[in-house]
């Protein structure tokens, strides 16, 4: 796929993580940033692979459930470590469903939970 655009987000939340032994078993928070990368091999009648704000309203739907929440206690972690490796898996997910219908695929997702810790998702085609 000959073509990708890459959006940048955050969200700020608290978790703890389970069957951890250290600090990060305490609940604590983060300001995750959030790159989003999409490919894709056909452009629309304008020239764009999708509009950079189309993606963008359908990630912030996403990290909206997230932002300033305790994600231990949101369903999609119900019983697992809200963890970086299971945010950007879950984002991947939930973007993937928002943009079946258009000629793109989300590539990657990388979670970012401090400048110098990240963590990606992304599936092998």
């Amino acid at each position: 796929m000959p073509y990708e655009l890459k959006i940048e987000t955050a969200f700020a939340a608290a978790h703890n993580l389970l069957n951890y032994c250290g600090q990060c078993e305490n609940l604590h928070g983060h300001n995750w940033k959030i790159e989003i990368y999409i490919q894709g091999s056909e452009l629309d009648k304008s020239g764009m692979l999708i509009d950079f704000k189309v993606l963008k309203d359908h990630t912030n739907t996403i990290l909206d459930t997230m932002d300033h929440t305790y994600l231990n206690e949101l369903p999609t972690f119900a019983g697992q470590s809200p963890s970086s490796e299971l945010i950007a898996k879950y984002i991947f997910t939930e973007l993937g469903k928002k943009l079946e219908e258009l000629p793109v695929r989300v590539r990657k997702v990388v979670a970012w939970e401090s400048e110098k810790a990240a963590a990606a998702y992304y599936e092998e085609i």
